[in-house]
């Protein structure tokens, strides 16, 4: 991302983050539903995306597209605000660095990338505690229920489970998101009115959204089936080498479509609330 026009406190940043990302998954959840189902399935029972939703509608009912949802909603108030957040904050730490006043291209990738790393230890438990609930196999009927499971099986740190293969996917989505935005704002003609903006953004973190989800895809199909419970999949890189191996290089991009249909338009609908929500926690700010 450019850097903002006037610096705001972390507060604000967090708080529009937060409110980016609950927007976000009421309305882009069941695809996310539909993305699991296909990376933990190895036979293809559930291919194509209105075919596997139709699916699991007939058999389990239309509710069971949101189930999980719990952990996701508590998820993305701190996983989104600790997104932009971090990048802000992550941005200033880099140029004082580098000595460099504004955001150049490597330094967005690089800032984005250590915004992910810090977003996977916010992440971890309530991605494993969602692709807990989204398992069809799942006999569990709550968030509390898997949480109390894990920990009475494995302790605390049982928690953390798929950490690694977590920090990869977030580290090249948010690379390639961020890194992506700043290319494409460069390119576009700067906005003069509100509308013009919002287009802007909405075009922006939408191609951002779509380039992160082309190069992290792999890494989140490993990190489901990590986190479902298989003790074939342990880390990331052999996970990837045996899926491609047994199932064909394509399989790492199981559940790509519902992805990319979720984080290409939810990538800019998280940019166009977070900026606006920026822009009037700013006029308030400046009331001061």
């Amino acid at each position: 991302m450019s850097e903002p026009q006037k610096t705001l406190p972390f507060i604000y940043q967090f708080a529009s983050g937060a409110i980016a990302g609950v927007s976000e998954i009421l309305v882009m959840y069941p695809l996310d539903v539909v993305k699991t189902r296909q990376q933990l399935d190895s036979t293809n029972a559930y291919n194509g995306t209105i075919r596997c939703i139709k699916k699991i509608v007939s058999e389990e009912g239309f509710s069971r597209l949101y189930k999980g949802i719990s952990a996701p909603i508590l998820m993305e108030a701190p996983k989104r605000a600790t997104k932009f957040a971090a990048n802000d904050e992550w941005g200033k730490f880099y140029r004082n660095l580098f000595g460099v006043s504004t955001m150049s291209q490597s330094l967005a990738i690089l800032t984005g990338a250590t915004a992910g790393a810090t977003e996977s230890f916010v992440v971890v438990p309530f991605e494993l505690i969602k692709i807990k609930l989204q398992d069809k196999a799942s006999k569990f009927n709550g968030m509390t229920e898997v949480a109390k499971d894990i920990v009475k099986k494995n302790g605390v740190l049982g928690l953390y489970k798929g950490l690694e293969s977590t920090l990869w996917r977030h580290v090249t989505w948010n690379a390639g998101y961020f890194g992506c935005i700043h290319q494409v704002r460069g390119l576009m003609p700067k906005p003069k009115t509100s509308t013009e903006k919002t287009l802007v953004d909405l075009t922006c973190g939408s191609i951002g959204g779509t380039f992160g989800t082309i190069l992290n895809t792999p890494f989140d199909v490993v990190k489901s089936r990590i986190q479902a419970g298989s003790t074939r999949y342990i880390w990331t890189v052999p996970s990837l080498l045996t899926v491609a191996k047994e199932e064909g290089f394509g399989a790492l991009y199981k559940g790509f479509i519902p992805k990319v249909l979720r984080l290409g338009p939810g990538g800019g609908i998280l940019l166009v609330v977070f900026t606006t929500c920026m822009d009037f926690f700013r006029t308030i700010h400046e009331k001061k």
